[in-house]
């Protein structure tokens, strides 16, 4: 029996007592991932129970399987007899061209249960079977006037340094690559192309000093190929910058991440984005930490252990812009960015990120060492870039109050006389006559 029967459930096995719409469902589900088979005869805890049948029970059963399924699935059928009890096992390989239906209704195998598909989930396991993607589809809502051929022809450039050879015009680029079907934009063409900005493709920049109070925000709705810089200047902005002095010619500069890391977060964000999603990209940054949102979670048959071992087959979610990035060099190959993260962080002796998927999307957490020095190096930061900031609107204002500079600042009144008298007590400014009537003189800066 060991031999011949499984010892448990599985993402390729499933136990039934008794032939029911359940035994269709999971060969439904099976066909939908990588093939399995249906013990019917067995319970949950694997000991075998035994199913009576009769001389057309077979036929009948199988029939069933055909009518209820569509495109229509006929298993292969054995019949196992263990002490004189009798085990019926329905078979199915993967099905080629997905997904797979019972009375109007997709499952997929997913660990060992069958999970119901939403309509989203139903669209990608189709594009993937016919090796295709949403981003290779025409666009439905713009033209080829929405597209910039100023931008085109800057992907040509680039790629010409990359070393490929192209002489098409920007027009014939497209074509070429397969970014205009039907006479219009495929919605890769337009993400990557698109003259202004829209909603499709937002990502929310915050700067945040705690899980409420937000000190600076940001907002790109450009197209995907310029959004890596947008986003990467944005967190450059707020994160400390060492400078390491080395008695060289030049010094060492050390940001408080791993710059390459942190591209390699951005670029995976723009190129597994879903883009059907109505939710946004959100960047958050933190004394601490910086959290990347993306919506679209990893596909159901890879878990986040696979990711990080590396031990699964990269499907884009994108493939015609995953593809163009790689065509520019932005990338190397598929599947390899997450192993480039984590080695980034580890020769930076920073802690490991963080992968999970949340809230119908996928996040990426890094961390930076929370000692004293950061702190320090981080309020040394903001207490410069306050300083700078008053001396600016005293040199513009002289006259300025100190109510306008809460007003000017942002900053509490408490925290504007804190700064006004470090400043008068470095000799930076003083204050000529009554507070009323008088003004401010920077003496130095």
């Amino acid at each position: 029996m060991k031999d011949i029967i499984p010892k448990n459930e599985s993402k390729t096995v499933e136990f039934k007592t008794s032939f029911t719409e359940d035994v269709i469902t999971s060969l439904v589900a099976f066909s939908n991932a990588e093939g399995g088979s249906v013990y019917v005869g067995i319970n949950d805890a694997g000991e075998v129970t035994g199913i009576d049948i009769g001389k057309e029970s077979i036929a009948v059963w199988t029939n069933e399987i055909k009518n209820k399924t569509a495109p229509s699935i006929i298993p292969n059928v054995d019949i196992i007899e263990i002490n004189k009890k009798t085990i019926v096992v329905f078979k199915v390989f993967e099905y080629p061209i997905k997904p797979v239906s019972v009375k109007g209704r997709y499952y997929k195998r997913t660990g060992n249960s069958n999970q119901l598909l939403t309509i989203t989930d139903v669209v990608n396991l189709h594009l993937h079977s016919i090796n295709s993607s949403w981003d290779a589809f025409p666009d439905a809502l713009n033209t080829l006037e929405d597209i910039s051929l100023e931008k085109v022809q800057a992907s040509i450039e680039l790629m010409r340094e990359n070393g490929l050879t192209i002489n098409d015009s920007p027009l014939e680029f497209l074509y070429k690559f397969n970014l205009i079907r039907d006479e219009k934009p495929t919605n890769a063409a337009y993400l990557m192309f698109k003259n202004n900005h829209s909603i499709i493709t937002t990502i929310e920049l915050g700067r945040f000093q705690d899980n409420i109070t937000i000190k600076d925000t940001a907002r790109t709705q450009s197209d995907i190929l310029s959004q890596l810089n947008e986003v990467i200047e944005f967190v450059k902005k707020h994160i400390s910058l060492e400078v390491i002095i080395t008695g060289e010619p030049r010094n060492i500069q050390k940001w408080q991440y791993p710059l390459e890391a942190i591209r390699e977060i951005v670029l995976n964000m723009i190129i597994h984005r879903d883009y059907r999603s109505t939710a946004d990209s959100i960047v958050k940054i933190f004394n601490d930490k910086i959290e990347f949102y993306n919506p679209g979670k990893l596909p159901d048959d890879i878990t986040v252990e696979e990711l990080l071992t590396n031990n699964y087959k990269s499907n884009p979610r994108n493939k015609k812009i995953a593809d163009f990035y790689k065509n520019l060099g932005m990338i190397e190959k598929y599947g390899s960015g997450i192993g480039r993260i984590i080695d980034y962080f580890k020769k930076a002796n920073l802690p490991e990120p963080q992968f999970a998927n949340i809230s119908g999307g996928f996040q990426v957490t890094v961390f930076t060492e929370n000692t004293t020095e950061t702190v320090e190096k981080t309020v040394e930061k903001t207490v410069e870039k306050t300083v700078e900031k008053i001396l600016d609107i005293i040199a513009n204002n002289p006259q300025i109050t100190q109510t306008g500079l809460v007003e000017m600042t942002g900053l509490t009144r408490r925290g504007v006389e804190w700064n006004l008298s470090k400043l008068k007590a470095k000799g930076l400014i003083e204050r000529i006559g009554s507070d009323k009537g008088g003004h401010w003189k920077i003496n130095k800066r």
